[in-house]
């Protein structure tokens, strides 16, 4: 990805978004009013062994330098906070161990998020940097809805349905409550988010409180995803390890070798599967039908838990994009009562900046 700049001078303080994924880093620059003045992407290797350090130290220094003076926050998405962290935090030496405990949870993003952390404050050690976690939007759970029927022992082990995607879904739901106000004395609106894209959820929100989402301990389950098999059975899981898979092997398959790509045989790019489906090839065909059927599925199932929808919100890479998938989507779903759709622009550095100008405003809290 190019790095895109607005070449306008910068006015008030800056907040340095960073989006540290396993093999990637995406990076904004926003003021006080939420318009970029700068975002960019770099391959950024974070697996065990490699060194991300150096892809920061000789890109990320030239290219801020320009703002070095106006860059006052730093914001950091965190995919998960664990049961500890449900807000937005500032980092200190504390917080970095507890997220360092926390990245067996999340080791393909917390663990990178860490990395990137450490580096910043090295590099620049007087700036305010603040965590803001994926699964704090979900924090209004019901115990119903994050319980899984499993041991008291484990569940005394925290092993419970977070959520992820918080931070897209909460764009979501910000963004509908600015076209669709609460009344007064109105019940809350009812809404289903759609987080469509190489990873995918869904969110029940009701008066923009998360009720319900589909993805639960870990990001794999619930929707079909790229490379991501979504829900399957437990006890496939177990047949496969009595045969002799090991957990490596299993997590790589479930992770990495699963989802479009494995349906399809093809690519776990949805664009690339319409083009090929459209040529008649089968298992991009096969691909976009299972995709579809779990998605009506788990709509359904969100629809269930809020007792109706008003709002129906696509958003990310397939959301916004693929056109005949929401076609297809809307016209199944004619059996609900009527609700507004509507398309969203994927915006989770927004939500981040905010939250870091907020919590900043009003100082660190005790955690």
């Amino acid at each position: 990805m190019t790095d895109l700049a607005n070449t306008a001078a910068p006015g008030g303080g800056l907040v340095l978004v960073l989006n540290a994924g396993s093999s990637s880093l995406k990076v904004s620059l926003l003021d006080e009013s939420g318009s970029r003045l700068w975002q960019g992407q770099r391959d950024c290797p974070m697996a065990e062994g490699a060194s991300p350090e150096a892809v920061l130290e000789e890109w990320l220094p030239a290219v801020l330098a320009p703002w070095d003076d106006a860059i006052v926050l730093a914001g950091h998405r965190v995919v998960h906070g664990g049961e500890r962290f449900t807000a937005p935090v500032q980092l200190d030496p504390t917080v970095l161990t507890a997220l360092a405990e926390l990245v067996p949870l999340a080791p393909l993003h917390n663990g990178p998020a860490l990395r990137v952390m450490r580096w910043l404050a090295a590099h620049q050690p007087e700036l305010e940097q603040w965590a803001c976690f994926d699964t704090a939007f979900h924090a209004t759970l019901t115990a119903e809805a994050s319980t899984y029927a499993i041991p008291a022992d484990w569940r005394r082990l925290g092993l419970r349905r977070f959520g992820f995607h918080g931070l897209s879904h909460q764009h979501v739901a910000e963004v509908v409550a600015e076209r669709f106000p609460p009344a007064t004395a109105a019940p809350p609106l009812r809404l289903i988010s759609c987080h469509l894209g190489a990873g995918a959820s869904l969110c029940a929100i009701a008066g923009g409180r998360s009720v319900d989402t589909t993805m639960g301990f870990t990001p794999l389950e619930g929707l079909v995803m790229a490379t991501r098999c979504g829900s399957v059975d437990p006890g496939l899981l177990l047949h496969q390890l009595r045969r002799g898979l090991s957990v490596e092997e299993l997590d790589q398959a479930l992770n990495g070798r699963s989802g479009l790509l494995a349906l399809s045989e093809l690519s776990g790019s949805m664009q690339e599967l319409r083009t090929a489906a459209g040529a008649g090839h089968g298992g991009a065909q096969l691909a976009i039908a299972v995709f579809r059927h779990r998605l009506l599925r788990e709509i359904g199932a969100m629809a269930a838990s809020l007792g109706g929808v008003d709002v129906l919100a696509f958003t990310g890479g397939i959301g916004e994009h693929d056109d005949a998938l929401r076609e297809e989507v809307v016209s199944a779903l004619s059996w609900l009562t009527p609700f507004e759709v509507m398309v969203i622009d994927a915006d989770e550095e927004q939500v981040i900046a905010r939250a870091c100008w907020q919590c900043a405003a009003e100082g660190p809290v005790s955690h």
